[in-house]
């Protein structure tokens, strides 16, 4: 499966990003999906992950409560809304498709198979 991700840009401190990851193929459905992002001298990291049917998600500690993961199977597409943004959230984000692994590694790197090309956010103060 190919991933295209977008929506980045710059933002204010509080301000909001939906960010999209569109997948080729026909298999949308049977792949858990996941967010991860990269800031300037770090690791990656898991931002949220959707389950295949959508059910079920998880978000890193530092997001919850700001961001929502969301899918619609249909279209194909995966989402990440941001709210509040704060400048620390800045940082390139990915999207990636897990095909087989279950959802109890979902928040692992390793699990994931397929990404995207990445999408750059930044927050400015």
């Amino acid at each position: 499966v190919q991933l295209q991700a977008s929506g980045g840009g710059l933002v204010q401190a509080g301000g909001s990003l939906r960010l999209s990851c569109a997948a080729s193929g026909r298999a949308f459905s049977t792949y858990n999906m996941g967010w991860f992002r990269q800031a300037p001298g770090k690791e990656r990291e898991l931002v949220a992950a959707i389950s295949r049917s959508g059910a079920s998600t998880s978000y890193a500690d530092s997001v919850k409560g700001r961001f929502t993961i969301s899918r619609d199977n249909a279209k194909n597409t995966v989402y990440l809304q941001m709210n509040s943004l704060k400048p620390e959230d800045t940082a390139v984000y990915y999207c990636a498709a897990d095909r087989q692994a279950p959802w109890t590694r979902v928040r692992s790197e390793s699990a994931y198979d397929f990404w995207g090309q990445g999408t750059l956010v930044t927050v400015s103060s």
